[in-house]
């Protein structure tokens, strides 16, 4: 028998147990009965209670869950119920709810199941606590029984595509979704305590920009035209601080059309920020501090921390700073403590690359080099600040493990960066990388409307010469650079990748609730 034509007969059977508790004035989706109490609030309150102490403390607690087990023998029965708290043992006695209701649940209960509880707690032989249920309502009837190996599971596709299953019985999933909810919100109120005010931009674009990378296309049916899905919200906050607003910040989705890996998914999650009369060292320091807050808040257990300062009568529980901001990310220590380490591109490719230095002289000597590490790079015709930033991707970003700001990128990859005033051929920009990945980029905001037009220009040459990815020519942004932009700093951090290391995620998939995935046929059974 396939897979397919037992799941089948599991889900008509359980139809079937559906129809019959109707036909016994149950409704197996009953509405308007609401949980008192959360099973970890329970756990919390009760769990250094002995027997004697909750037998004279007969308060009844109601709850609600999904039954994830059940064992009858005779005249009981022992659930395991889970709530999104926790899990709880429930016995239940045909002698405390009623033969009839007994007899009827045993024949037409299943694991799946969401039901709701009534009773007082008490301890039992082996000493756990648990709920006697006093009373028991139907809430919703499963017809899908779960699986019961789903750790098993070799398929890991099928996780991500039913990712709600993958909730009801992974708690480790769950944990990871519930920290990565804790992480936006401490990078929000850390904006906020700094006095950002948080916005909304438009998701479609008549123009895409704020980014080099390849749109997504739909079209707007009455207005006869093409719109793009935001690849960046850069340009329309940089317009805020146009308007006035100097500290701006957007955490959001962005759009790229693009390859799908274990860090790029095309659907991906943003804080963009930008603040009037910063530069971008100013965001070196502001990014370290944000970071921090976040550790602070969703990493470290300060409660095992005062914990073991109150046994051990002393601050000797943390040697240093370091240890508090150390994390392991799949094997490899990495130390979130700052300062960070700062250096410049053109430097990183000598010092940490271990590039010859001359390949900073001349684009010979830096495409002769690339060809003697086996490398053939995008093209040979692009400038010497192109192929030099292309073998930064390639000899040092893989080395960037612990947290590093490489500053200074070239102006000819940095279309919306401010020039460096000793060095115009490069921009006052960095990019901060952990574990390798790029996890924020930020610069020194270009807000001179000449500048800033003759560089679209230059991108638009770059898409006639096939550059898909190059920005378009955006006349209404310069307008408003010609109504005056302040001197602004803006930073982008990648909030899926962020939240991957904190978590020790191995995939982006893991980190994001639905990811995009192939299309298969889901056709229900």
């Amino acid at each position: 028998m396939s897979q397919n034509m037992e799941e089948n007969q599991y889900i008509a059977v359980r139809k079937e147990k559906a129809n019959e508790l109707k036909a016994a004035g149950v409704n197996p989706f009953t509405n308007g009965i609401a949980p008192t109490h959360k099973v970890g609030d329970i756990l919390s309150t009760y769990q250094d209670y002995h027997r004697a102490a909750l037998e004279e403390h007969m308060d009844e607690y109601q709850i609600a869950g999904r039954i994830m087990a059940i064992r009858f023998f005779g005249k009981a029965a022992f659930l395991k119920i889970k709530d999104v708290s926790g899990s709880i043992q429930i016995f239940f006695q045909k002698n405390k709810i009623g033969d009839e209701i007994f007899d009827l649940y045993k024949k037409k209960m299943d694991v799946g199941d969401i039901i709701a509880i009534l009773g007082p707690l008490f301890r039992t032989k082996t000493d756990e606590l648990t709920i006697s249920a006093r009373k028991m309502d139907f809430l919703t009837k499963s017809y899908r029984p779960l699986p019961e190996k789903w750790h098993g599971l070799t398929d890991i596709e099928t996780r991500y595509r039913q990712r709600y299953v993958d909730l009801i019985v992974n708690d480790e999933v769950k944990d990871t979704f519930v920290k990565r909810s804790q992480v936006i919100t401490a990078m929000r109120d850390f904006m906020i305590q700094h006095d950002f005010l948080e916005v909304e931009t438009p998701m479609m674009h008549p123009i895409p920009g704020g980014a080099a990378a390849k749109p997504f296309i739909t079209h707007h049916n009455k207005l006869d035209m093409d719109l793009y899905l935001r690849i960046a919200p850069e340009l329309y906050l940089k317009r805020l601080i146009v308007g006035g607003l100097d500290r701006v910040f957007e955490i959001n989705r962005n759009f790229r059309n693009e390859g799908i890996s274990i860090k790029h998914n095309p659907e991906f999650t943003m804080m963009e920020f930008y603040q009037a009369y910063a530069t971008f060292e100013n965001l070196m320091d502001f990014t370290e501090n944000m970071l921090t807050h976040v550790f602070d808040r969703v990493v470290i257990d300060h409660a095992q921390i005062e914990q073991h300062l109150h046994d051990t009568q002393g601050p000797d529980i943390i040697e240093s700073t370091v240890d508090q901001y150390m994390i392991n990310y799949q094997g490899t220590d990495i130390n979130m403590a700052p300062p960070y380490r700062r250096i410049r591109l053109r430097d990183s490719l000598i010092e940490i690359g271990n590039a010859p230095a001359d390949i900073l002289l001349s684009k010979e000597n830096a495409l002769a080099y690339a060809k003697s590490i086996g490398e053939t790079l995008a093209s040979e015709d692009q400038s010497l600040d192109c192929i030099l930033t292309e073998l930064f991707e390639i000899i040092v970003e893989p080395k960037l493990i612990q947290p590093t700001f490489i500053t200074h990128y070239p102006t000819d990859v940095s279309p919306l960066a401010r020039r460096n005033n000793e060095d115009p051929t490069v921009t006052d920009r960095f990019e901060m990388f952990i574990n390798g990945w790029e996890i924020a980029n930020a610069f020194s905001e270009l807000n001179d409307p000449e500048d800033q037009a003759s560089r679209f220009h230059a991108q638009v040459d770059a898409r006639d010469g096939g550059d898909e990815e190059a920005m378009h020519f955006d006349s209404d942004y310069i307008q408003a650079l010609e109504h005056g932009m302040p001197p602004t700093a803006g930073e982008g951090i990648g909030v899926d990748r962020l939240v991957m290391l904190l978590t020790n995620q191995a995939s982006i998939r893991d980190v994001i609730l639905f990811p995009q995935l192939k299309k298969r046929d889901n056709k229900v059974g």
